[in-house]
């Protein structure tokens, strides 16, 4: 053990210092009772060894002594003192001690790095910092698959102002287009593909034909609907564009109303007849007519008279 122990060498640096214990204890944010400790030599008295090498280090650094030659000291008195030879484990940590503390460039690297990391996050991953942004709105205006889903089925509805044309789709297709006061208008056979338009001039023109199925109608351009898929003979039939669109209409209309159902047949009641009263039958027996008494017998039937004579003349 040297002469001096590191105890009496960090006591008499402090007092050449001229800092009492409590500024030290203030300075290194050790303990009086720790301090005095140390100062004595009492290294017992300290939760550790570690703790014992890195007080001292630190009370050295205070006071102006080698830091380094104050803890390579320390240890050499506790093994001394434990009466062995032990070396401190690589991996221990000694408090106070700047090898195992990081430096100050170290530590502004790592906070760089952590910075750098959450902006490359919030570029290319939105979603980890703000999840609600990657979700879809449910604001109808922000669907503008509507719209422009009806706008191509509003396009296609032919125009009530375009020219009516009828186009055979047999050959020799009979019809007859007249107006409303019974002017006829055309009245032929047409050959298959043969078409008419009807005149825009007219106010009303009617149909008569008995192969609507096989009459191609168009408006503007547009196919519509035939007046029937059916061969029969339709007579009177409006064939203005208006009345055409109107037509192909109805039917829709018709089949999404609800059927109405019909009314039920009241029970039919029976009226009671009275009962007919029937009235007994007398059934009468001539009796036979007592002996001894002449029969009922019929008039004897009167002489006739006798023809006249013819007179002699």
């Amino acid at each position: 053990m040297p002469l001096e122990t590191v105890g009496s060498r960090l006591r008499r640096a402090r007092e050449q210092a001229g800092m009492g214990i409590a500024a030290l204890a203030a300075q290194t944010r050790i303990s009086t009772r720790q301090i005095e400790a140390i100062e004595a030599g009492d290294f017992a008295a300290l939760p550790g060894r570690t703790y014992a090498v890195g007080f001292s280090r630190t009370l050295a650094r205070a006071v102006g002594l080698d830091e380094v030659e104050v803890a390579a000291s320390t240890r050499a008195e506790l093994n001394a003192l434990q009466g062995d030879n032990q070396q401190r484990p690589a991996a221990t940590f000694e408090p106070g001690d700047p090898a195992r503390v990081p430096s100050g460039r170290l530590t502004w690297l790592a906070l760089a790095g952590v910075a750098i990391a959450v902006i490359l996050g919030i570029v290319f991953l939105p979603s980890l910092f703000s999840p609600s942004g990657s979700l879809p709105s449910i604001l109808p205006a922000d669907q503008p698959s509507a719209p422009s889903a009806a706008a191509p089925a509003q396009a296609l509805a032919p125009s009530p102002a375009g020219p009516v044309v009828f186009t055979a789709l047999q050959p020799g297709v009979w019809v007859k287009f007249y107006d409303a006061a019974g002017n006829q208008l055309l009245q032929k056979e047409l050959a298959q593909n043969e078409s008419y338009t009807v005149p825009a001039d007219k106010s009303e023109v009617l149909l008569w034909t008995a192969r609507p199925d096989q009459l191609g109608i168009t408006i503007g351009g547009q196919p519509v609907a035939k007046l029937s898929n059916l061969q029969k003979t339709m007579k009177d039939v409006p064939v203005s564009a208006a009345a055409l669109l109107n037509r192909g209409a109805a039917p829709a209309a018709t089949s999404s109303a609800p059927p109405v159902p019909a009314p039920a047949a009241e029970p039919r009641r029976q009226v009671a007849r009275p009962r007919e009263q029937r009235i007994p039958t007398v059934r009468v027996e001539a009796s036979p007519a007592p002996s001894g008494l002449p029969s009922a017998s019929p008039p004897p039937a009167a002489p006739a008279s006798p023809a006249p004579k013819p007179s002699a003349t």
